[in-house]
């Protein structure tokens, strides 16, 4: 009887131990920890950011499942993030901090985890055939864009900045913004830098004819979009949202190498895009808000905590919202990748 019992403690033993192996074994497969990932907008050039690390399987090496769906706003997403209907999304800064100081009792407020576009695509736009030259011509002008639209809702810190006076403003869907600016229903509009110009020149708009007043390059300092997690999912899957952001950077480190092949990740999400057009609005995006000089300056993914208080102040103002913006509820930096590994962009 004894004989027996020293038998079976050593099988046990050797079971215990082969499992334990085998959890740790290469190539044994392991439950991937499921993700669902939005984006600000529809799938579109700078959607490649996200969808080639998708594509070269960077998220599935570092254990995850990770779904990319398309948004309808930065409004929207971090609505679904807060909800726990997404996990991760993508979403304008400033649109993160409204949702902030006017829902203080909020629970589970997203916060932002790796600054993306490191200036706000946000940007003024005229024919010339207005007359307008310069910022301050647009005082007195009839304006449009949607009553959500970034650039709109940032007038005042643009308008302060170059001493526009007052404008009126007409609202409208989306499709319809660059199309009343052509018809000439209007003197100007807001709108994504990458996203109306190519739009105005979709609509008939030359490039010579267009005038554009991107705001980094006219006093307005504003982040951008970022990546958003919901605090729940980061409690509970830290090491995955680690994972994530270090596969992202590989993914967008191979997307600043070749942009124009990352379109090829867009055109298998929608088929219908318009390719070459894609592969222009990708670089735009590169060029004027990921690997923008600020960006160089301080580094991918991350923020400098004067300017982002300095913006916490101008959105608190600008969006006119309940409560004052308090910046280091917005953001951390604790699960990002290492300097090192952030080094991506290409040199000026």
């Amino acid at each position: 009887m004894a004989a027996k019992t020293a038998r079976r403690t050593i099988l046990v033993s050797l079971l215990a131990a082969a499992s334990a192996l085998s959890l740790t074994a290469p190539g044994v497969a392991h439950a991937d920890t499921p993700i669902k990932f939005q984006l600000d907008w529809r799938f579109e050039g700078p959607s490649a950011l996200f969808l080639v690390p998708a594509a070269k399987g960077y998220f599935k090496q570092a254990g995850l499942d990770v779904s990319i769906d398309a948004g309808s706003g930065s409004g929207g997403t971090i609505t679904r993030v807060a909800s726990g209907t997404y996990d991760l999304g993508f979403a304008d800064m400033a649109a993160l901090m409204e949702f902030y100081a006017n829902n203080p009792d909020a629970p589970n407020k997203p916060i932002a985890v790796m600054m993306v576009y490191n200036n706000t695509p946000a940007a003024a736009f005229a024919l010339k055939k207005s007359g307008i030259k310069s910022p301050a011509d647009f005082g007195g002008k009839k304006m449009g864009a949607p009553v959500f639209d970034a650039g709109r809702k940032a007038w005042t810190i643009f308008a302060k900045a170059n001493k526009i006076a007052p404008v009126t403003w007409t609202s409208m869907d989306p499709p319809l913004r660059e199309t009343m600016l052509v018809r000439g229903d209007i003197d100007g509009i807001t709108g994504f830098s990458f996203t109306s110009l190519l739009n105005l020149e979709a609509r008939g708009a030359k490039p010579e004819d267009v005038v554009v007043f991107p705001y980094a390059k006219f006093g307005v300092k504003l982040y951008g979009n970022a990546i958003i997690v919901s605090p729940k999912f980061l409690k509970e899957h830290p090491d995955a949202v680690k994972g994530f952001l270090k596969a992202f950077t590989k993914g967008v480190k191979d997307t600043l190498a070749n942009p124009d092949a990352a379109i090829d990740t867009v055109k298998a999400r929608d088929g219908i895009i318009n390719v070459e057009l894609e592969k222009r609005r990708l670089r735009m995006a590169i060029n004027e808000v990921v690997a923008s000089p600020d960006a160089r300056a301080e580094g991918f993914g991350q923020v400098k905590l004067p300017r982002l208080t300095l913006m916490a102040s101008q959105v608190s103002d600008a969006y006119n919202t309940k409560t004052r913006v308090d910046p280091k509820l917005v953001w951390t930096s604790d699960y990002l990748p290492s300097a090192a590994e952030l080094n991506i962009l290409p040199k000026k």
